[in-house]
């Protein structure tokens, strides 16, 4: 599985630990969508991931020729914001260690990773369990900016060591809400000192 498929099969099947599932949660969530193999799966997410991270138009529906049950898909659908920023926010949910209030900051590849360890039934080791990793496959192929971000993350990973739910929240109002230009940016908006940090950065490097 690649980009943030994973992570929105761990969403539908509400998954309480990263890289893992349980029977009933595996049962529950194919019983709903009525899917019985890999391959209507694997287009569930698919539709999922299209409708939610990559902007794309919404799969006609038939119920008579449909490979699996869209119903939840068309749920989505008729608030697709709400829908993402529900499978945004449970992904800081599910990376965020028991008994910590914050992700690790660190650079890393995430899907090879996540996808390896969810079909070995493996925990993940806590480097993949990282903000920056999971904004390159659920923020950045949605808001391109993210990508800039990233960048200034990689160059300054000794200053940014964690990620708290105030950030994780912040960047993605960020993303939603400022434009690609940082021109509406405001300094004095309460935004997170990183995203302070990387508006200078940036103006930086165009001036």
């Amino acid at each position: 599985m690649a980009g943030a498929l994973p992570l929105i099969l761990a969403w539908q099947l509400d998954s309480k630990e990263m890289g893992k599932f349980t029977q009933n949660e595996w049962l529950k969530a194919t019983s709903k969508l009525k899917i019985s193999s890999l391959p209507p799966l694997v287009t569930a997410l698919s539709d999922l991931d299209n409708l939610l991270i990559l902007n794309q138009s919404l799969v006609k529906s038939n119920p008579k020729t449909d490979p699996y049950d869209r119903g939840t898909y068309l749920n989505y659908a008729r608030n697709i914001k709400e829908a993402y920023q529900r499978l945004y926010m449970f992904c800081f949910n599910l990376a965020k260690p028991e008994q910590s209030k914050n992700i690790d900051m660190e650079v890393t590849s995430f899907t090879a990773c996540f996808a390896i360890n969810l079909f070995a039934n493996i925990s993940l080791s806590t480097n993949a369990k990282t903000s920056a990793a999971l904004w390159s496959v659920i923020l950045s192929p949605k808001y391109p900016v993210m990508q800039e971000v990233l960048e200034f993350i990689s160059e300054n990973e000794s200053v940014y060591k964690a990620t708290n739910k105030d950030l994780w929240t912040m960047m993605l109002e960020f993303c939603e809400t400022v434009k690609p230009d940082l021109q509406d940016y405001e300094s004095d908006g309460a935004w997170p000192t990183l995203l302070d940090d990387f508006v200078e950065w940036k103006k930086a490097k165009v001036t």
